[in-house]
């Protein structure tokens, strides 16, 4: 029965992209004990995985703020009081940066990374005990699995199991779509003309429309596409619980790149990703063959709104069948 620390702790779509990783060790090792370190924002989708036996937050985003504050290094000491229970027989970090590799190096055990080669910053793989070489033009699922499978020494299930589930919120009385409009990168952004006329074409086949939100800037987009279609509702402020029933309520969700597009995936939802400068070879909407997703765009290629709704009406056809 091994105990296995995982390192993955940022952004919500790379942790999203690490929990089918949980669901392969279990596969292989249904005893083992499994911790994993995550920030604060993101313990939540950690949480929701029923092989995760306790998520370790940090808060390096927050920390890193003020470096100088007292409350921070109390924190900082009680997340090494966290670990410091616990001698694990294999520390796996995903992440391959310096930051995460450091937070590898807190806890006890051997520590397991990408190679130098295969890392997204190579110095990272001087903290750890024993490196793997990993192709970096697999897709960050696959990068996660391999290097876990790697460490462990099992070969990879052929399925991929992100292993989550969420009650679907009762938000509308006939079927919804939810609209993921916003990203933490303005080129990312799908433009606003483009979100009303597909919101307009939606409504015109009898979807109501969901417009979530995160922060202010959010909010205000969200509440000028309400404004221009009709049958849109913007919801409270909500946490990532929240968002998750939403999503897994939706009959299909649309979305830009961003990590709620991939949670949605992962609950198994009909989804439509919508990339405009980044390449979905490596970090696109990822479930498997058959899965009912489809990613949409390319660096500096602009989905139009018939693609989407053409996207939109096979994946749901094949969902229904």
């Amino acid at each position: 029965m091994p105990n296995i620390l995982l390192i993955k702790t940022s952004s919500l779509g790379d942790v999203v992209h690490n929990l089918p990783v949980v669901s392969d060790i279990r596969a292989r090792f249904p005893r083992a004990r499994i911790d994993w370190v995550v920030e604060e924002a993101y313990r939540d989708i950690v949480g929701m995985h029923p092989g995760v036996r306790r998520a370790i937050s940090v808060a390096l985003r927050r920390w890193r703020g003020n470096v100088f504050k007292p409350a921070h290094w109390r924190e900082f000491g009680q997340f090494r009081h966290a670990l410091s229970g616990m001698r694990y027989d294999y520390v796996i970090d995903t992440q391959g940066l310096i930051k995460s590799a450091l937070l590898a190096r807190a806890a006890s055990g051997t520590r397991h990374g990408y190679a130098a080669a295969s890392a997204r910053e190579p110095l990272a793989a001087r903290f750890y005990d024993v490196t793997h070489v990993v192709a970096r033009d697999l897709h960050a699922v696959m990068r996660n699995r391999r290097l876990a499978a790697l460490a462990l020494g099992y070969e990879l299930p052929s399925a991929i199991e992100y292993g989550i589930t969420a009650s679907a919120t009762a938000a509308e009385s006939r079927p919804y779509c939810m609209l993921l409009h916003s990203t933490s990168r303005a080129d990312k952004l799908w433009p606003e003309q483009k979100w009303v006329q597909l919101g307009g074409e939606l409504a015109r086949q009898g979807y109501a429309l969901m417009l979530p939100w995160g922060d202010a800037a959010e909010h205000a987009r969200s509440e000028r596409l309400a404004r221009a279609l009709p049958d849109a509702t913007v919801p409270p402020a909500l946490g990532i619980p929240g968002v998750a029933s939403l999503l897994a309520g939706a009959q299909v969700v649309i979305g830009v790149d961003t990590g709620l597009t991939h949670l949605a995936a992962a609950l198994g939802r009909p989804v439509v990703a919508i990339y405009c400068r980044t390449h979905p070879g490596l970090t696109g909407v990822y479930a498997g063959p058959g899965a009912p997703v489809r990613n949409l765009g390319d660096a500096g290629v602009v989905p139009e709104v018939d693609e989407v709704l053409a996207a939109m009406r096979e994946l749901v056809g094949r969902n229904a069948a």
